[in-house]
């Protein structure tokens, strides 16, 4: 299975956790978050991620999602990608999240996709008239 780290700004990448451990109905294995304060020294927080990483793959990679493509977490990601074993995606949110702990057993490249895919989309501009149609 592959493991799944999210580094986030302040307590959203557990939040995160949380809210899908609720969807999915169970405690995922193989998740690990990193809350990143804006006292935190990123240089720090390496070794953590680090070992994280190390602790979270069972040989089929891990992947690494961080909130703000360009910020602090996503810049503390791209000092630990390895293609094919740590890989990274930026823009986390809860669809994301779902689709990655759903799709697991794929490969990390079929799982970056399918993270990308999810948290495109579930980024949904709706109406009262859509949601109407929805709950009919």
């Amino acid at each position: 299975m592959i493991g799944i780290l999210i580094i986030a700004h302040g307590s959203l990448g557990e939040s995160l956790m949380e809210c899908a451990k609720h969807v999915i109905g169970n405690n995922p294995r193989q998740v690990a978050f990193i809350a990143v304060s804006t006292q935190d020294d990123p240089n720090v927080l390496l070794p953590e991620a680090e070992r994280l990483i190390t602790e979270l793959n069972s040989g089929e990679g891990v992947l690494v999602l961080s909130d703000m493509y360009g910020a602090t977490p996503c810049n503390i990601v791209s000092k630990l990608l390895k293609p094919g074993e740590v890989e990274g995606v930026a823009g986390v949110n809860m669809p994301m999240i779902v689709r990655t702990m759903t799709y697991r057993h794929e490969s990390l490249l079929a799982l970056v996709e399918k993270a990308v895919s999810g948290g495109r989309e579930g980024v949904v501009h709706f109406s009262r008239e859509s949601c109407d149609r929805f709950q009919a």
